[in-house]
């Protein structure tokens, strides 16, 4: 379902059919074609128009303070890459941050394990198609568990309860006449898995993505009608400007529905490594209508049946799909148009985010331009590299990546704003006052002190960007907060009246250091979200348990939490500057080398390098 960086270009081939039924290829269905509000549907029992049972449906989740969000369902073709890694990190940011609301949350991601490129794949490892997909199951697994990932579901498109899911929807779809078998004829990318336009490739016939020669293919296989639910669809994207996010995606995917959806396979004849359909057992189900059924066999637990009931209590529909911009049409027009063939509720909204580019191109599998994520985050820790791509690449836009940029970034802010401060200012909280809070926060400081303003500012920022999926703005508000922090230490200069001020110099001090460390806890609970393990460290250095760490809300990030007798802990250095060798691209001084010849004790250019382990920076109060 997802191949190279978040998967397969969208399929508007142009293809040649005949239809063996009594509807054509992209045949407009008037009797069918109706406004969108007045068509009805039944759900779980209920019927009401599909514009309304969007509506309840979303207002049944709200109410239930249910918040379901997803990933793309990986393409297992090859081991994952910072590609994949990218959409997951922000999807788990956001899921953190509704439970962090307090909301019910229902994060799901998994793989996609069907299709002709899992095959050619194994065949090329001399390993069978489901040992090939178990192993690359796992190199996922092990990438979440690095990068702190916290996903509640893990669906794998293998499992009996997808297969039976699947025959269950093709099996509703099938019976209300949306399901017709046609020839046709097209030329094919192995890698994206589907027909091009003739304006889509060069004049050699070669993928603009992939960049490799498309086949000539004709086969004879099963189409699901989508251009009759044309209307419905439409209405959906003109009704409701929610639904596909960015709004420039929108009002693409807008033009190209008003040009006429077009009926797409779901089956193919000549690829027997998928799931059989049983009315044809000949065919197996193509990997769209196979690998999007993933989110709702995915959300199900073991043993529960399939039904709109079983969905919904299970937490369908997804408030939100995270997508990259690629696979952004069959995301909102063909997985619409399959549930409403199927009669289910549709997802709230969709999200199709940009690239991670290198050198310019598309990051991607096929191409060979990837960046390995398990080499980066067992160089630097998962909240480097979490913040860094949440700070730094705006969601929805395309981001490139650059080794140095990346360690100039996070070096500045969790190193030197956040690990330093923390350190030096606990360090001397200690040394003068035994680790214990003189000054508590809540009534200690003055009530318009300004960091209890600026804090407030801040949070509120941070809170509408996370809502909005600005991760950017959330992260460079509380960067902000601490830079304002480490500002007024050197401002206040707190070690000179601690080692030679009078008493009530030595008191103003106090509640400095006081000030600061309440201002670092207020930031590690906005951060938790992007940096789940630092925060922790901050708080632990701040004196709470794990078990109070683990219970925090959106709510404590409100000021005065630092009470006066708060005993905090030892200090000990909890992030450290990234520094030595580059791991994914050589070092500046290597690589200007490499031009005139590379001397003996310098590492070629463009070689893989470890990093040397990170060294504490702790600047003396």
């Amino acid at each position: 379902m997802y191949n190279t960086n978040f998967s397969r270009a969208p399929m508007r081939s142009c293809l040649k059919l005949r239809a063996h039924g009594t509807f054509p290829f992209n045949v407009q269905h008037s009797a069918l074609g109706r406004n969108l509000k007045h068509v009805d549907s039944t759900v779980g029992g209920f019927k009401y128009g599909i514009c309304d049972r969007r509506r309840r449906h979303l207002s049944a989740t709200a109410a239930k303070d249910v918040f379901t969000i997803t990933t793309p369902l990986y393409y297992v073709n090859a081991a994952p890459h910072m590609g994949s890694a990218y959409p997951t990190i922000a999807a788990d940011t956001l899921a953190r941050f509704q439970r962090l609301q307090g909301q019910t949350v229902h994060f799901l991601t998994g793989t996609d394990e069907h299709g002709e490129k899992i095959a050619l794949a194994a065949e090329k490892r001399g390993m069978s198609p489901q040992a090939h997909c178990d192993s690359i199951v796992q190199e996922y697994r092990t990438l979440w568990e690095l990068l702190d990932i916290k996903y509640d579901h893990f669906v794998r498109t293998t499992e009996a309860k997808h297969t039976q899911l699947v025959h269950e929807v093709l099996k509703k779809v099938w019976d209300k006449g949306d399901i017709y078998k046609a020839d046709y004829e097209g030329w094919y990318c192995v890698d994206c898995e589907e027909f091009k336009d003739e304006k889509e490739m060069d004049e050699h016939k070669n993928c603009p993505t992939h960049r490799k020669p498309c086949q000539l293919r004709k086969e004879g296989n099963y189409f699901f009608r989508l251009s009759r639910y044309q209307n419905e669809i439409e209405q959906l994207l003109t009704s409701n400007e929610d639904f596909v996010q960015p709004a420039a995606r929108r009002n693409e995917l807008l033009a190209f529905v008003k040009e006429g959806v077009r009926d797409f396979s779901i089956s193919r004849s000549a690829v027997t490594w998928g799931i059989p359909i049983p009315q044809d057992p000949e065919q197996t189900v193509y990997v769209w209508f196979d690998a999007l059924n993933g989110y709702l066999s995915g959300l199900l637990p073991e043993g529960i049946e399939p039904s709109p009931e079983s969905l919904s209590a299970a937490g369908w529909p997804a408030t939100l799909h995270v997508i990259g911009k690629d696979i952004l049409r069959f995301h909102a027009v063909y997985w619409p148009g399959m549930l409403l063939s199927a009669g289910l509720p549709l997802p709230g909204k969709v999200f199709g985010h940009g690239f991670l580019t290198k050198d310019g191109l598309k990051m991607g599998k096929s191409l060979g331009n990837v960046i390995d994520p398990v080499a980066l985050v067992r160089a630097y820790g998962a909240d480097a590299v979490r913040f860094y791509f949440m700070k730094e690449t705006i969601f929805g836009q395309d981001g490139d990546f650059s080794e140095q940029r990346f360690r100039d970034v996070v070096n500045a802010a969790l190193a030197n704003n956040i690990g330093n401060m923390l350190q030096r200012t606990l360090s001397l909280l200690h040394r003068d006052f035994g680790g214990r809070i003189v000054v508590g926060s809540d009534t200690g400081l003055s009530p318009d002190h300004p960091f209890r303003a600026l804090a407030k500012e801040q949070v509120q920022t941070a809170h509408t960007a996370y809502s909005t999926m600005s991760f950017h703005e959330a992260v460079e508000a509380i960067v902000l907060l601490c830079s304002k922090g480490n500002q007024y230490l050197d401002e206040t200069k707190p070690w000179t009246a601690l080692k030679k001020g009078s008493d009530e110099e030595k008191a103003a001090a106090s509640a400095v250091l006081c000030a600061v460390l309440e201002l670092l806890r207020v930031a590690a609970v906005a951060l938790q979200p992007v940096t789940p393990s630092l925060s922790r460290r901050v708080y632990s250095q701040l004196g709470y348990s794990d078990a109070e760490f683990e219970v925090i809300r959106w709510t404590d990030a409100v000021w005065g939490g630092l009470k006066e007798g708060h005993q905090t802990a030892q200090p000990a250095a909890i992030f450290g500057r990234m520094e030595g060798d580059f791991v994914t691209e050589p070092a500046p001084a290597a690589a200007a080398s490499a031009s005139s010849g590379v001397s003996k004790d310098q590492p070629a250019a463009g070689k893989k390098q470890k990093a040397a382990k990170p060294k504490v920076a702790v600047s003396s109060p």
